[in-house]
């Protein structure tokens, strides 16, 4: 089978088995989130917390729950990490250092799994399950108790300003959610052939007679919830390119499933949530085309030849493992950083330049194709309040998103959330590329303007596109070991995570306070068909012209049109925020 057929193939296995649990698994995330039934774990938790289940927060208390738990949970990892070497299982490893602590509980409690040190030999087994493990689950499910929560603030009706309890949300998604899917897939890897073991290593004699030593642990679990978490940090250096995380072309394609299944069938939960399933529907196109595109492109780049390695091996294969090749290789690269994942197959310091540049633009796109777990769902419902709020300006229509209005403080907090991650990147990376101890962290440099340079620039831009984002991912060659970059890069992720979290939930807040208009249409009724007949009663013809008015005021929220729209938007932010950026590195790195 050629590389080609056999990629589309994986491509279009994926893209079938997302549309078989596509409508089961976001029907069944919207029940979870509105059940009013406690399952006895979940009781037991809410005593032990002392939470009760029925009471409703505000956005100041959902935000100062996330806030708090987000603070403790980076604490105790940090302890953790540092007092490693007293802890059992600890295999002589020694506790981590300040800085590289301080970078790693951050990285992992808001879902970026940056990981700066090389765990076969940085971190044992203990902190390993007990502590990245577990923040695996929890801040996967922090971003998907954001993002219910916003989708309450827009399906809210009474205007009472709550957007539901942040503790039993957080329990639900881990309990009913992220639990059973990581179980059912760490079974299948471990019979793929995934190492599922409790001893910290295994000794081997290699065929020149020297002794060595292979790193083991329950690590087919950690895979599963890595990826169907979309966090992305390996138990081996090599992540998902090591043959022990990822040992068969199945387990390959199960990792771009896992990595994009919650993510898309999200945006199922969210039309179930709202009562239009056609909401859903309209996200996930834009999604799809973003995502469709950029394997296009990736895939299209990398199988180019240029150079006599690339053209005596057929394709650009450094730094990709075989058994996967090109297509494997590109489909897991553009799901990975089109996501919150960062977890890594093949190394993306040596895709091609243009290859490498598409990558980072995912990043820089928000991760919305189809973004991490939650977090991309919720991002892509503050882009569409913008393309509200703008297109409705635009051609004289009101700016209501399902029959609320977008109002001042509606799209500054709308506003302000498109403007962290950007920020933080640019001024990332300029702090960094000036400094006068960079050069020796990079992989690439040289005299101002070499390719050399150029990459090296393109480098920092991974990194802190990397890190704002929240993937997780690298380009190799940069060493981010410097006490700048561990500090600097962690205070990206945590700023990149909370900062637009609190501003989601405050658009919640707001949403939910409101009440639609009495006679608003039904989300996307248009001024066709019986809404605008005067076949009615006097009485009854005044409510529907009333309704008629409303429904033409309204932009519709759903559809082709408004698909376009949004993906415009969404093109439009990145492109006028980035491309001078992206001039400077991947793209002169391109066309040079």
């Amino acid at each position: 089978m050629s590389d080609l057929a056999a990629g589309l193939l994986q491509s279009a296995l994926v893209l079938a088995i997302l549309a078989v649990l596509y409508v089961p698994l976001g029907d069944y995330m919207a029940r979870t989130y509105r059940s009013a039934r406690d399952l006895p774990p979940e009781r037991w938790i809410y005593r032990a917390i002392g939470v009760n289940p029925r009471s409703h927060q505000t956005w100041r208390a959902y935000g100062l729950s996330v806030l708090g738990f987000s603070a403790v949970s980076i604490l105790v990892l940090y302890a953790m990490l540092r007092l490693q070497g007293h802890l059992p299982w600890s295999d002589g490893k020694p506790g981590m250092s300040p800085t590289t602590s301080f970078n790693t509980a951050i990285s992992f409690v808001t879902n970026t799994n940056w990981q700066s040190y090389e765990p076969e030999t940085a971190i044992s087994d203990l902190p390993q399950m007990l502590g990245l493990a577990t923040q695996n689950f929890l801040s996967a499910a922090v971003g998907m108790a954001v993002a219910v929560a916003l989708i309450r603030g827009i399906a809210a009706r009474r205007g009472a300003g709550q957007i539901g309890n942040f503790w039993v949300d957080l329990v639900r998604g881990t309990l009913r959610v992220l639990l059973p899917l990581a179980i059912v897939l760490a079974v299948i890897f471990v019979f793929q052939g995934a190492v599922q073991s409790w001893h910290a290593a295994t000794d081997f004699t290699m065929l020149d007679g020297a002794g060595s030593r292979i790193p083991l642990g329950p690590f087919a679990s950690q895979e599963a919830i890595k990826l169907l978490g979309t966090n992305g940090g390996g138990t081996y250096g090599a992540n998902s390119a090591h043959p022990f995380s990822n040992p068969t072309p199945v387990t390959n394609v199960l990792s771009v499933l896992a990595i994009l299944l919650i993510p898309v069938s999200l945006t199922r939960t969210y039309g179930t949530m709202v009562g239009d399933r056609r909401q859903g529907l309209t996200l996930l196109g834009v999604m799809a085309t973003i995502w469709g595109a950029m394997l296009a492109l990736v895939w299209t780049f990398e199988s180019r030849t240029d150079g006599l390695a690339s053209r005596a091996a057929g394709a650009m294969l450094e730094g990709k493992e075989y058994r996967f090749g090109i297509p494997g290789s590109a489909l897991f690269a553009v799901s990975t950083t089109g996501t919150s994942t960062g977890a890594v197959n093949a190394a993306h310091d040596s895709f091609s330049a243009a290859a490498g540049g598409g990558l980072i633009w995912n990043m820089l796109l928000g991760e919305v194709a189809p973004g991490g777990v939650g977090s991309g769902l919720y991002s892509m419902l503050v882009l569409a309040i913008i393309t509200v709020f703008v297109g409705g300006l635009l051609v004289g229509r009101s700016p209501e998103f399902l029959g609320k209005r977008i109002g001042q403080r509606e799209i500054t907090a709308a506003a302000l959330y498109v403007l962290v991650m950007p920020a933080l990147v640019l001024a990332g990376t300029a702090i960094t590329v000036v400094l006068g101890a960079t050069p020796s962290a990079l992989g690439n440099d040289g005299p101002r303007g070499s390719d050399g340079a150029i990459h090296g620039f393109s480098e920092v831009l991974y990194a802190f596109a990397s890190a704002a984002n929240n993937n997780g991912s690298a380009f190799g060659g940069l060493t981010a070991t410097s006490d700048w970059l561990q500090i600097s890069l962690g205070l990206a992720m945590l700023l990149g995570r909370l900062v637009p979290i609190v501003l989601v939930l405050s658009l919640a807040g707001l949403l939910a306070r409101q009440r639609p208009k009495e006679n608003a249409p039904e989300p996307n009724a248009t001024a066709s068909g019986p809404l605008m007949t005067d076949e009615a009663t006097p009485a009854g013809g005044v409510a529907l012209r009333a309704r008629a008015d409303a429904a033409v005021a309204a932009l519709p929220t759903s559809g082709l049109l408004f698909g376009a729209l949004l993906l415009g938007t969404t093109l439009l932010v990145a492109g006028l925020t980035f491309f001078p950026a992206m001039a400077l590195g991947p793209i002169a790195e391109a066309v040079g």
